[in-house]
């Protein structure tokens, strides 16, 4: 008898409605413009309300021949919604650590991560994976979509994982329209371009409507033209959905559309200063 094939929960409606013949269910679609004031008002000024990020003498470190290696010390910041802000640093200062952190894929040896007021520093996988889907977009360098679904289908993943409360199919559709792939919902991502399968990574990372976006070298592996498109892509729901994004990088570019400079050195963050756009609203 041929082995069960196991397949990650989300995974499994997305793969009995390829199989099935049965007619689409008319659950209730939910729109972009259904997020509240946040589609159509700007984000609110920066410095107000609970900050949507916050990070307390963080520290981490690892034990290494006996001694153990910082990789952060004492890192502290505040975050607030709509603000867009770049970490830079040279490589090995720390970043992917931090961000580790930021996002609960990883755990500070010292001090506390915030999300929306909610301290995530010691709780378990099964309550971070819940934040994570609620709270915290990812992006990353290499995309990281599911090479045997199509661009609508990896859109609805995290909205099967957490029990999006209308139709993930509905979703899907229109945050592909919102960066511009409604004419690519079909299509997997050997088909799609490198700036097409960052376009339906960030969809992803949008489709619970979290607070906050953190991307990890989002233009790392694009052209020039696009990493532009990403980049102005980026801005835009910034301004539309008033998100909130943390973006490492070591591209110069990224910089020139950040509201604030946050520069690591070493673990320690050695910088926090204005933007370019700062005042941006």
């Amino acid at each position: 008898m041929a082995a069960r094939r196991w397949l990650p929960a989300p995974l499994g409606p997305i793969l009995s409605r390829r199989a099935s013949s049965s007619p689409k269910q008319n659950w209730p679609a939910v729109s972009v413009a259904e997020a509240g004031a946040a589609a159509s008002a700007p984000p609110a000024p920066s410095g107000s309300g609970t900050p949507v990020l916050e990070v307390r003498h963080l520290g981490r470190s690892l034990p290494l021949g006996g001694e153990l290696l910082e990789i952060l010390r004492d890192v502290n910041f505040s975050i607030h919604r709509g603000e867009f802000v770049t970490l830079a640093g040279p490589s090995g200062s720390g970043k992917s650590t931090l961000l580790g952190c930021i996002t609960g894929l990883d755990s500070p040896t010292t001090g506390q991560v915030l999300l929306n007021g909610t301290d995530i520093s010691s709780m378990r996988e099964s309550q971070l994976a819940g934040i994570r889907n609620r709270t915290v977009g990812m992006v990353f360098q290499a995309f990281n979509l599911i090479p045997t679904l199509t661009a609508q289908e990896n859109v609805e993943v995290p909205l099967y994982a957490g029990n999006w409360r209308g139709s993930p199919s509905d979703r899907a559709q229109e945050l592909l329209g919102l960066v511009g792939l409604s004419h690519r919902l079909e299509h997997r991502p050997s088909q799609l371009s490198g700036g097409e399968q960052q376009r339906v990574a960030i969809a992803r990372a949008l489709a619970t409507e979290p607070p906050l976006l953190v991307a990890d070298e989002p233009t790392g592996n694009l052209a020039a033209a696009q990493g532009k498109e990403v980049l102005d892509l980026l801005w835009s729901l910034r301004e539309r959905l008033g998100t909130t994004l943390v973006i490492a990088t070591h591209d110069r570019t990224v910089g020139g559309y950040a509201t604030r400079w946050l520069q690591l050195a070493d673990g320690e963050l050695t910088s926090d200063s204005p933007g370019p756009r700062a005042g941006s609203r």
